[in-house]
């Protein structure tokens, strides 16, 4: 079947746009995100298979970025590097401040 890179379709999770432009946003996703979408024909309301949306990026010059990191995919800062990250920045007084109320506390 061959489709028209003006042909409205919806892409889930981000509306109604043309076909081109909805490989391309596709695309642009990091990988995760990009199986997890799908693209919708607007005139039948069929979904896109995966196979066809790859071949048509692939005719229209559109390559997958792998560098893209989501937000979802980057891990939680630990606080252990937080804290440490803290201590190299803070000047020396806050520094003893923070031991004494530690020992403080340590032995109530």
């Amino acid at each position: 079947m061959t489709s028209d890179p003006e042909e409205s379709v919806r892409l889930q999770g981000f509306g109604e746009m043309t076909l081109r432009t909805a490989v391309a946003t596709l695309m642009a996703l990091a990988p995760r995100e990009r199986s997890d979408a799908a693209i919708f024909r607007i005139r039948d309301g069929s979904r896109l298979p995966t196979s066809e949306i790859t071949e048509l990026a692939s005719e229209w010059g559109m390559t997958p970025m792998v560098d893209v990191r989501s937000p979802k995919l980057v891990p939680d800062p630990h606080w252990t590097d937080i804290v440490r990250g803290m201590v190299r920045e803070a000047p020396l007084p806050s520094l003893m401040v923070a031991f004494l109320v530690g020992v403080l506390v340590a032995r109530r």
